[in-house]
């Protein structure tokens, strides 16, 4: 297993906690001297084979060569190749060619530049809108992938740069009648805004354009002309805010005096969000000018002799001054405030689907075309008696309004939990300036948007830590919970990592600025778990698959119910008197078709799933659970076998070595030494603290200075150990296997010293020398506190643990019954974790896998859910469905319930919103009628409809209640004990508090 990087420690920590996806080529534009737009594009792929930095600088200097090639960055470390080139003068297959012909391995190469944009999409109602927005996108040249998001009205877009652009995507998104507003880019992923002052001229803003643009990592310079605002993307580990400030100050000098300063702009979200409430808020109070009058002179005044008699006065023959009124009032609320049902039925029928918009427009045009015809009929006839339908029109517009004002102010609810993390982080820092001897020069308040890398920060009592970085100095308690849910504060020192956004209990800090920007961990939070949002749960196909033929079925039924109705009418099969007064069988007929019209509700339905994922992935995020979609989250419900990985999942991860002993004539420090000198290169937990304890010996009781020994042929044997050459002797350190792997002996009392250990818990190192056993290490790492009890509760959610480890079966054993585990399979390699994950996949069971290193990638791979812990390995969290941020096995409970939580209200929604549909229709079909004479009018069927939405939506909303089982369950403990101890009892124990 290799070394666990813990979310708040390792100052050598060189990537994010999150990556971004590998291999994407993000085009950016910069501007020639003539001022002509050149298009740079930045590739990103793996180089295999490197080992030192003069093969990066042999790639480099290679690729630099080539036409049209702009930066080349190389990491030996990490292994990785970052290009900035034009494409017009070179391509990425060539690069490729030019690299491979170095000598290395390129690995992960796109094959084609991809990009990636973020839309905000208007005007979708339900998941029939949002099919047809995806399939939109998808019919443009150059878009490879599109998922649309229906309650966080969103679309990401994966398209080819060199063949379509936002500009393109945006104008398909538009022609198929919705609203679309670019919300991100590729490059937009580290973004300052500056407001400039000092500006009279565009040879200014020239002159301000080449300063910025010829500056080492900006890759593209935008301006506002109107509001002197100037957006400049760049790589933050070349460049910052602060110097992009000094830049365009200094480029006044001896012409104009420049200013700039930090300018933030209006998130269009919220803007957006608050746009949407007020329109809707608008629209229905402008409703109710038009329809209260109209009711009130329907249903109210005629009931009110002699206060309604005035209604009743013929203008002209037998059209009444009441009727006229109505008309007069109905128009402009059908046509002008209601013209948005009929821009959404003509875009919906325009790509060949139908939506709400569809259903509504045909009620209330059924209901108003109706009432012209009565109006007609009124005016050219002198004895002709008929009931106008005005009221039903303008109620179920007014009600449908008011229905998606609620719903609006109850959707924006739903990203509360997003919202509030992405306002952690302050506004303001303090940033100090030092001296070699690390005196404080000056201490200045700034932004928190111009920090840059590395910068030296003073994080005072009860503020906030402005970004992610490494404490330089100082000793404090940090409060996390606000990204991990733990509400107690973790002890900072030295050498620890902060999170951004957290709170400095008490203790004044000075961190060093590690992540800033995207790369923070807090902004990657945020950007998972929209994307986490924005997928779609398998869960949803059903709404998917009955809002293709809901429309057309909601129409043939409110068809055939006014045909059975009206032609039951007309034959005499049901009563005269069952026809209200003032209606024939035509008008009641028609009464009953428009109120199925009205009260089916697809809307509920597409909302069912989006609404409740996207509360539930913010409510994890909260809780420190990052959920990276829905199909993640339906399939933790159905887990029914967990299984650990031991170091650094089940224990601390943090071995140490508890004793040391010679088998051998060889001295204590030579050991140490060869010891040293064969870990030195393991990332292997275990390998570091032979190492570390090995270190101390020599300086406590050796040269007073490292043991400094180089190894040669160093090989690492997965698993099992390391082995190389120490001063042209053999030396193998690693467990039994590693021994037996190369045939060397041990003794009875190697044998025994090993088992004593074993049965003790305890992992033992052992050191062969040129075939000879020269002595061992005893390793132990502790269990951690919470693991049995976490152990316990999943047991009483009827699933099942299993431990699968690479140590050896004693110390696993012991670990096992330690934390009440009873399946353990020890001394397995990796793919044998893989493997154990698809025999427990072939009982039909559908598994967990939580672990923490690259050694368990492949398990968490195959696993149906692979659980990562947040202090583990970049590349574990990279594979895993679900991250546990706080590394505390408490959250794989919390995992598991809230995805049964939100299933289960998932389920929920389904219901009300299939069950509301499947009763309401009968009951406005008149079934109820015949029996006990209700009937529902088309006025309360649209409210019922509306009201239908809302309810979903607020459905959804309860999870914002969740709290975690395992604090439920200390709570009630807790309660518990203290009434046993006012009682005289004994308290009952809490394992692992």
């Amino acid at each position: 297993m290799d070394e666990d990087m813990e979310l708040i420690g390792d100052e050598d920590l060189k990537a994010a906690l999150l990556q971004h996806p590998k291999g994407v080529g993000v085009p950016v534009s910069h501007r020639n001297r003539c001022g002509d737009e050149v298009k740079i594009r930045t590739i990103v792929f793996k180089v295999i084979g490197m080992t030192c930095s003069s093969c990066a600088t042999s790639m480099e200097s290679a690729l630099m060569k080539l036409n049209g090639i702009k930066s080349v960055m190389v990491s030996p470390l990490q292994g990785q190749a970052v290009v900035k080139y034009n494409p017009e003068s070179i391509s990425a297959k060539l690069i490729k060619e030019a690299a491979e012909e170095t000598g290395f391995q390129v690995d992960e190469f796109p094959e084609q530049d991809i990009a990636v944009c973020r839309l905000r999409i208007k005007g979708m109602a339900c998941t029939s809108c949002s099919e047809s927005v995806e399939r939109a996108l998808l019919m443009v040249d150059g878009v490879k992938k599109a998922v649309v998001g229906l309650a966080l009205e969103e679309a990401k877009i994966h398209y080819d740069p060199s063949i379509t652009n936002t500009d393109l995507i945006t104008e398909a998104i538009e022609d198929s009648g919705f609203g679309a507003n670019l919300i991100s880019s590729g490059s937009d992923l580290n973004k300052v805004h500056l407001k400039l002052e000092g500006i009279s001229s565009q040879d200014d803003l020239n002159v301000i354009r080449c300063s910025l643009e010829y500056l080492e990592g900006v890759n593209h310079v935008e301006f506002d002309i109107k509001e002197h605002v100037v957006s400049v993307s760049y790589e933050p580990d070349i460049i910052g805010p602060r110097y992009l400030i000094q830049c365009i100050q200094e480029a006044g000098k001896g012409l104009s005096s420049y200013q700039a300063s930090l300018f933030t702009p209006p998130r269009p979200q919220d803007k957006e969000r608050r746009h949407e409430v007020q329109m809707y808020r608008n629209q229905f109070l402008w409703s109710c000018l038009f329809s209260v009058p109209i009711f009130i002179s329907s249903m109210v005044l005629p009931m009110l002799p002699p206060y309604g008699n005035w209604l009743e006065y013929k203008v002209l023959n037998m059209l009444s001054v009441g009727l006229l009124l109505r008309w007069i009032l109905c128009t402009p609320l059908q046509f002008i405030i209601g013209q948005r049902f009929y821009a959404g039925s003509y875009h919906a029928l325009r790509r060949k689907s139908a939506n709400m918009d569809v259903l509504v427009a045909l009620g209330t045009n059924a209901a108003y075309f109706y009432s012209i015809y009565i109006i007609i009929k009124a005016l050219t006839s002198e004895s002709f008696e008929g009931q106008d339908f005005f009221e039903t029109s303008a109620m179920l517009i007014s009600f449908i309004l008011l229905g998606k004002y609620l719903e609006v102010l109850a959707k924006g609810k739903t990203s509360d939990a997003l919202a509030k993390l992405a306002d952690l982080a302050p506004d303001t820092a303090y940033l100090l300036t030092m001296d070699g001897d690390g005196n404080v020069l000056s201490d200045v308040e700034i932004n928190t948007q111009l920090i840059q890398k590395n910068d030296i920060l003073k994080i005072v009592p009860g503020a906030k830590v402005p970004v992610d970085g490494v404490v330089v100095d100082g000793q404090s308690f940090v409060n996390e919970s606000m990204i991990t849910g733990e509400a107690r504060p973790v002890a900072k020192g030295p050498g620890d990592k902060v999170i951004g956004g957290t709170v400095n209990e008490n203790g004044c800090l000075v961190i060093r600025a590690t992540h800033v920007g995207s790369e923070s961990a807090l902004s990657q939070i945020v950007q998972l778990v929209e994307a986490a949002q924005l997928a779609r749960a398998p869960v949803q196909k059903l709404a998917d698959q009955i809002s293709r033929f809901f429309v057309p079925t909601v129409v043939v039924a409110a068809f055939t119910t006014w045909l059975g109705w009206f032609i039951s009418g007309e034959a005499g099969i049901y009563p005269k008197w069952w026809i209200p007064k003032a209606m024939d069988a035509f008008e009641l007929a028609l009464q009953f078709g428009i109120s199925v019209l009205v009260v089916a509700c697809p809307c509920a339905l597409g909302l069912a799933t989006p609404t409740a994922v996207m509360v539930a992935t913010g409510k994890g995020a909260s809780q420190g659970v990052l959920i990276k979609g829905g199909d993640a989250l339906e399939k933790a419900h159905k887990v029914k076998i967990v299984v650990f990985d031991k170091t650094g999942t089940l224990t601390v991860g943090k071995p140490a070595v508890v004793s040391a002993v010679l088998f051998s004539n060889i001295s204590m420090e030579e050991f140490c030494d060869m010891a040293i000198a064969a870990e030195s290169n393991s990332e292997h937990p275990i390998g570091k603290a032979v190492v570390e304890h090995a270190k101390k010996f020599c300086l406590n009781f050796g040269t007073q200075k490292e043991c400094l020994t180089e190894v040669k042929d160093f090989e690492v044997h997965t698993g099992a150990g390391v082995s190389g050459k120490v001063r042209e002797k053999t030396i193998f350190v690693g467990n039994k296997r590693l021994m037996k792997l190369f045939n060397v002996a041990l003794g009875g009392e190697v044998e025994a010293y090993i088992s004593e250990n074993e049965k003790l818990a305890r992992s033992c190192v052992i050191v062969a020398i040129d075939g000879t056993v020269a002595g061992a290490f005893a390793v132990t790492d502790p269990v951690k506190p919470e693991a049995a009890r976490v152990v316990s509760f999943l047991h009483s959610m009827n699933i099942v643990s299993v431990m699968v480890t690479g140590d050896n079966w004693a110390t696993a054993t012991a670990i096992g019954e330690e934390v009440g585990i009873q399946k353990v399979f020890a001394e397995t390699d990796p793919i044998g974790k893989a493997d154990k994950i698809k025999e427990l996949q072939l009982k039909g069971l559908t598994v967990a896998m939580v672990g923490d290193g690259i050694n368990d990638s492949p398990a968490l791979v195959a696993a149906d859910v692979g659980m990562a812990i947040g202090a583990g390995t970049d590349v574990a969290i990279e594979a895993a469905d679900v991250v546990l941020i706080k590394s505390n096995l408490q959250d794989v409970v919390t995992a598991i319930d809230l995805s049964r939580k939100t299933m289960l209200r998932i389920r929920l929604n389904y219901v009300w919103a299939l069950g509301y549909n499947v009763l309401a229709m009968p009951i406005a079909a008149g079934i109820l009628f015949p029996f006990t004479g209700i009937r529902l009018p088309p006025w309360l069927a649209g409210a019922c409809m509306a009201a239908s939405s809302v309810s979903v939506v607020c459905s959804s909303l309860l999870l914002q209640s969740y709290e975690k089982p395992l604090k439920v369950q200390a709570v009630q403990i807790a309660i518990f004990n203290h009434r046993r101890l006012l009682n005289g009892g004994c308290p009952f124990p809490v394992t692992g508090q």
